[in-house]
């Protein structure tokens, strides 16, 4: 067994936050050393809890459509590493799902990055993960997203694809206009290009 390997079951194995998650702990990610793609997310919602697959709902359809990449690609793990910053599902509040849960990311999260060595480009959905990958504190996610082109061409900041997001990207039309279209093209670069790690094991 791998040092990769081991990590990742103790990762699925993982019951830190157990006794505090009303649905209980189903970690829920997708990662592979030879990945060129790292989307850095938010949590699991209960679909993607109930199905154990990676945004398995419509916020991973509207994802997909943004990166210009098909459900295969996208769920091929030595292309596309999916990694939340909490694994399991939160759980609800008042009004929506929880924030994530402090204790998962300083357990796991930069153990699991060190093996993604080959990866190229970031996206990095939401204030949560922002914050984290990309060190700001008090920019707001429409200003942040605005200032793509400072981050560019390896950390990609975007809202996150919810449904519930439809009333920002109506108010937003150069997301689609101008940001979008070379996301694709950065994604299909990246897909496209060679990787230096052969079929050794992983």
């Amino acid at each position: 067994m791998t040092e990769f390997t081991a990590l990742l079951n103790d990762i699925k194995r993982c019951t830190i936050c157990a006794s505090q998650l009303a649905h209980g702990t189903r970690p829920v990610l997708q990662v592979h050393p030879k990945a060129k793609i790292l989307i850095a997310g938010q949590a699991p919602g209960l679909k993607v809890h109930t199905s154990g697959i990676p945004f398995d709902d419509a916020s991973g359809k509207r994802l997909r459509e943004w990166l210009g990449v098909t459900r295969e690609e996208f769920y091929d793990p030595e292309k596309v590493a999916i990694l939340p910053m909490v694994f399991c599902y939160p759980g609800t509040g008042k009004t929506g799902d929880l924030a994530p849960r402090k204790e998962c990311a300083p357990a796991w999260r930069e153990k699991i990055l060190a093996h993604l060595k080959q990866v190229e480009v970031t996206i990095v959905l939401g204030s949560y993960a922002q914050k984290y990958h990309m060190g700001v504190t008090n920019t707001s996610v429409t200003d942040l997203v605005k200032s793509w082109e400072l981050y560019w061409p390896h950390i990609i900041p975007l809202p996150h694809p919810s449904p519930r997001n439809n009333i920002w990207l109506k108010k937003n039309p150069w997301f689609e206009i101008e940001l979008l279209p070379r996301l694709r093209e950065r994604v299909r670069e990246s897909l496209n290009s060679s990787s230096p790690l052969d079929s050794k094991e992983v």
